[in-house]
């Protein structure tokens, strides 16, 4: 798949990985269908990785629309006002939306921290530090997902050596501050976009009739 004009490959990194977390869900669910009515077996831990594959394909999807300004948005004030209030009202929703997912990458880190035998941050509300004392948790697994050969070299650094039977829980609770990562940095950089004039909103919230139009024009039917 060759990028869009003015497309980077990075921008299409996440366009791949939900791709894929949607395709890989879709083979192991009709597999797992198939093992149970076919020849009534069943592959245990297709339901616990599915699951944690909708969780990354749903935070990582909400960044992502950040990025194209994909998220459903009410617009009936904004174009009731003139450009300069609208650009000030999009800098005021940018700011809440920034304040508001640093406080989800703050949670975000905290719940995942300890798995990783990391420390969390003190402080209620933000990050004052980072825990002196905590209890590492790196010998956390899950349920099902037995653990893979490949990854055996995680036994001597996240615990101690000893052999894990699962999938340590780290690796799939690590999308909460990678996906909160990015949200904020889109947020940041729609912040940009608005403040340097290139758009006055957040989001597109109509986008679909956009992209109508613009097929049809390129058709050449009349709109």
């Amino acid at each position: 798949m060759h990028p869009k004009p003015g497309e980077s490959f990075i921008d299409k990194i996440e366009e791949n990985l939900i791709a894929f977390l949607l395709g890989a869900m879709t083979l192991l669910t009709f597999a797992n269908v198939i093992a149970r009515k076919g020849f009534n077996s069943n592959i245990l831990w297709g339901l616990e990785l599915t699951v944690f594959m909708f969780g990354w394909l749903v935070l990582l999807g909400a960044s992502y629309a950040v990025k194209k300004g994909a998220h459903l948005g009410v617009d009936a004030i904004l174009n009731m006002v003139s450009a300069p209030m609208r650009r000030t009202f999009g800098l005021i929703s940018i700011v809440i939306c920034i304040m508001f997912t640093f406080l989800l990458l703050k949670g975000a880190w905290d719940y995942w921290a300890n798995f990783a035998n990391l420390p969390k941050t003190e402080g209620r509300w933000f990050p004052l530090g980072f825990e002196d004392k905590f209890l590492a948790k790196g010998w956390y697994e899950v349920d099902d997902i037995p653990h893979p050969g490949f990854l055996k070299w995680m036994e001597d650094v996240f615990n101690e050596g000893e052999s894990y039977e699962k999938l340590p829980r780290l690796l799939p609770y690590a999308v909460l501050p990678i996906s909160m990562s990015l949200m904020l940095l889109r947020f940041v950089q729609a912040g940009m976009a608005v403040w340097t004039g290139q758009t006055d909103r957040i989001v597109a919230s109509h986008e679909v009739e956009d992209e109508i139009a613009e097929v049809r024009e390129q058709r050449g039917e009349d709109i």
